[in-house]
């Protein structure tokens, strides 16, 4: 029971969460700037900007408005990268971690998914400012947009690899009967998945609740210092989380020669995912409004994902 928890621990603050996942996440936001520069004729900064970036935000200081609810104020941040560390930790990585032994079920990380969004929420609301509730609605209701198509990706899954709902089973079940990836059945799931990443990160299209040009950073705008930093470390690794749980999804594929093959294999994988969703999607795209942001959730990943669901319910 103790190695559990130790197990548990070492998973969360060091690998595949934590340290790694932070660190990750952040060199990949540099390479996801750098290839949107690229892709529109600009310079853009170096990949490792936002490593400089937590650093510069970790030695300012915190100003707290005087009409803010103090303590949910600084709460939020800290619940929002917990939440991001703890499903960093549950997601299995294929050859290199198998997940904490009876806690990587579909359901719990659906539910644990949420807290950085509620965070998120939390911040604006209670920052008293009018532009942060106005972010804090924009981000409640895309939320409930792209929860329906991720829930319905998920049950798909499940459902193809024979109604297994832990997410070690689910690659396991691929890497004995192939990759979701190259199964015509799930590609609808997939490309539902591919929308809901940029979706779920603010990406494109979908950047709304923290518009520059509308309401200034919404959520985050009277947010400074280490505060800020927490926020942007926590976009960190949720990025990471997304990507992770794609590769787990859709495609687990397994190399010869263990960890040191496996894990730079998935990252390769990871980088794909991203350059493919949200670099692409921030690149060419402008901004929806929120109700047509809504409207495409509803409309299209969510139906993407019902055609998986019911032909991987009719062919189990």
């Amino acid at each position: 029971m103790v190695n559990d928890y130790i197990h548990a621990a070492v998973a969360m603050l060091i690998f595949p969460g934590g340290f790694f996942a932070l660190m990750t996440g952040l060199v990949f936001k540099g390479i996801d700037r750098v290839a949107v520069a690229k892709l529109q004729r600009r310079i853009g900064p170096p990949i490792l900007q936002p490593v400089f970036d937590i650093i510069k935000l970790s030695t300012k200081e915190i100003l707290i408005p005087e009409t803010a609810n103090k303590t949910a104020f600084r709460l939020a941040p800290v619940i929002g990268l917990c939440g991001s560390l703890v499903c960093a930790a549950l997601v299995p990585i294929a050859g290199v971690w198998s997940g904490i032994p009876g806690a990587g079920d579909i359901f719990v990380l659906l539910y644990l998914f949420a807290l950085p969004a509620l965070a998120f929420m939390l911040g604006g609301s209670a920052s008293s400012s009018p532009f942060g509730a106005i972010g804090f609605s924009r981000e409640m209701i895309i939320m409930f947009a792209y929860e329906i198509p991720l829930l319905s990706v998920l049950l798909a899954v499940a459902v193809r690899a024979d109604w297994q709902l832990s997410l070690d089973a689910i690659i396991a079940y691929q890497t004995a009967n192939g990759p979701f990836l190259f199964d015509p059945i799930m590609a609808p799931a997939f490309i539902a998945y591919l929308l809901f990443i940029p979706g779920t990160m603010g990406a494109g299209l979908f950047d709304i609740p923290e518009a520059e040009e509308e309401v200034i950073e919404g959520p985050v705008l009277e947010y400074s210092g280490p505060l800020l930093a927490l926020f942007n470390m926590m976009s960190a690794v949720k990025l990471m989380v997304v990507l992770n749980l794609g590769v787990a999804l859709f495609f687990p594929l397994l190399l010869p020669g263990g960890i040191w093959v496996n894990l730079p294999f998935h990252l390769f994988k990871c980088l794909v995912l991203m350059l493919a969703s949200v670099s692409l999607f921030r690149a060419s795209t402008g901004r929806l409004r929120i109700d047509q942001a809504f409207t495409f959730f509803l409309k299209y990943p969510s139906s993407l994902a019902y055609v998986s669901l019911g032909g991987a319910y009719f062919l189990r």
